[in-house]
């Protein structure tokens, strides 16, 4: 059921059972599952069932650290979240991402990928996966030899890893008829969290104070509260939240919007492959992405290079993914760009100022660059690259003086924006370095290509092309000592009874994998654990998930009191489909 909360009545108090903060994928999957368990949940929702720039313009803030964009086009302020510009690949972390590593400070989970397995499963169903296998040998027998050979890694250094894409799901359209039709979820539309009150001991979440951009302010009571709008929102709403300590909400050991991190990414080499290696695909992100070239068993994948483990550990890098990046006449022209823009569209993705017109406008202005573009992208010909890169993401290295910290400048509803200072290691340096120069070794050892390396990073400034991936992560970080974290294994609050944060804001390290998939499986895991303390009247305590199977087995709704909505009950306005 959807409620449009700007006509809901000024002061109202809405109790419910479970009340959500957020409406992306962490938001939309935990509704979905207490819709399935029976209970009664409120989830908050600050945009619509589209974008608008009033909306969008609460994003905004200050960058202060490395040049860095976090707010239009990275992140989606309306109903679905961060899914409606996603991109859709999707990989579990691998088991080391979970250890404690010596050589890198604050590193380690609370447990293992043993814990995420389970959840890791159902999230194939969720996010539209193929089977749950990434070994790379069962998709590549199922690809045509001519188009995708198997790269040969002589020393063992390096490692062949696949990733599966999601269509990609956009959450906000595929799930937004179930919770029209949900019979104990009422997401409350252009609903924005204010305040998270609490007692006067800051233990537990009493309300939250939700406001209107036309100006209408009411409050949320429910047994717990959820927080899940994401890797940079959850720490502003944290430390906004400061009446009780002047420092922030869960902030007590100033560690709420520390450890902010994103995946960095460079391109960099010149890659000359060898003339039997020159029409792969399957490694190419030009070709492998969304392509039916590089596709088995009804799913769309990629591969990319990685470093193993024993490698890792003797040189003492962090975990990184590369792959080559091939170059196309007429690519970074506006009309190329454009020609990008109008695919996206066609995606579903979330672009702010988007104009259909204007870009074929701007193509037509450009029609040479524009159409070797295309005609590279969808037939392929290899004369129409101009050269061949190789592209890395990295490993994050946990960092305290990576944050996010309140801005003295305040947005339409009086709440202070954000300040960003994202700050990138050494160490990712050098992995960057060592990672490629090992790639590269490889690749010429194995007779795949002959490979220029650029000038080392370690040392320097970080260049122009320096990119993030949009994937806001460790602001409230998990760990058992509450001096070492903002959440505790199950994701509450340390020293609070009912309040949760959902999210890839709870990662402690993020490896070098892309964070949905992660976030959905520990979106499920915490489902069960509200159930479970909810069931056994244990709200907040610190228990054992109940496990997947008493999950399936579930049959009836949990018997919890319906909520109550104290406004006129004309304003409940179930909104149909637009």
């Amino acid at each position: 059921m959807f409620i449009d909360s700007r006509r809901v009545e000024d002061r109202a108090v809405i109790e419910t059972t479970v009340c959500i903060i957020g409406a992306g994928v962490a938001g939309i999957t935990l509704a979905r599952e207490m819709e399935k368990l029976g209970i009664d949940t409120c989830m908050l929702e600050s945009g619509g069932l589209k974008p608008d720039s009033e909306t969008r313009d609460l994003y905004r803030g200050e960058n202060v650290g490395v040049p860095y964009e976090f707010a239009d086009g990275c992140r989606s302020r309306y109903l679905g979240g961060s899914s409606n510009c996603w991109g859709g690949w999707c990989r579990p972390l691998d088991s080391w991402d979970f250890d404690k590593r010596d050589w890198v400070k604050d590193s380690g989970w609370p447990f293992g990928l043993d814990e995420l397995r389970p959840y890791y499963a159902r999230t194939h169903a969720l996010l539209k996966l193929g089977e749950n296998n990434f070994e790379p040998a069962y998709w590549e027998a199922a690809i045509h030899r001519n188009d995708v050979r198997r790269h040969p890694f002589p020393s063992g250094k390096v490692r062949d890893t696949i990733s599966q894409f999601s269509p990609p799901v956009r959450f906000g359209r595929e799930y937004r008829e179930d919770l029209e039709k949900a019979r104990y979820v009422r997401v409350f539309l252009h609903a924005n969290a204010l305040n998270i009150d609490t007692d006067r001991a800051a233990r537990e979440v009493t309300q939250i104070d939700v406001g209107t951009l036309s100006g209408r302010r009411f409050s949320m009571k429910a047994k717990v509260f959820v927080l899940a709008t994401g890797g940079i929102e959850n720490a502003r709403l944290l430390l906004s939240s400061n009446k009780v300590h002047a420092a922030g909400l869960g902030n007590g050991n100033d560690l709420v919007g520390r450890y902010f991190m994103d995946h960095p990414r460079i391109m960099s080499a010149k890659v000359n492959f060898r003339k039997q290696w020159a029409r792969n695909k399957l490694y190419d992100i030009k070709y492998h992405y969304q392509n039916t070239a590089v596709a088995a068993h009804g799913t769309f994948i990629s591969s990319q290079f990685a470093l193993t483990k024993d490698v890792l550990e003797r040189e003492k890098l962090l975990n990184a993914r590369s792959w080559f990046y091939s170059v196309f006449r007429g690519e970074n022209t506006k009309g190329s760009e454009a020609l990008i823009r109008c695919k996206q569209a066609l995606l579903g993705k979330d672009q702010p100022g988007w104009n259909f017109s204007a870009d074929v406008l701007q193509m037509m202005a450009h029609p040479v660059d524009t159409a070797c573009f295309g005609l590279a992208r969808l037939l392929q010909p290899r004369p129409l690259i101009t050269e061949v890169k190789i592209q890395t993401i990295v490993e994050a290295e946990p960092n305290r003086d990576s944050r996010v910290t309140l801005s003295e400048k305040k947005d339409s509803l009086g709440l202070n924006r954000v300040k960003v200072d994202w700050q990138v290691t050494e160490l990712v340096k050098r992995t960057f370095d060592r990672t490629v120069a090992l790639i590269a070794d490889e690749l010429q050892r194995g007779g795949v290509a002959d490979v220029e390396l650029d000038e080392p990073l370690e040392g320097k400034p970080w260049p122009a092309q320096l990119e993030g991936t949009w994937h806001h992560m460790g602001t409230t970080r998990m760990h058992d000592s509450p001096k070492e974290g903002v959440v505790d294994r199950n994701c509450k609050v340390h020293g609070m009874s009912n309040f949760y944060i959902a999210g890839s804001s709870v990662f402690p390290t993020v490896g070098a994998n892309f964070p949905t998939i992660t976030i959905a499986a520990m979106t499920l895991r915490l489902s069960e654990h509200i159930a479970y303390a909810l069931k056994s009247g244990e709200v907040g305590a610190t228990v054992t998930p109940i496990g997947a199977a008493e999950h399936q087995q579930q049959e009836e709704p949990l018997p919890f009191a319906a909520s109550t909505l104290h406004m006129p009950s004309d304003l409940a306005l179930e909104m149909g489909k637009k």
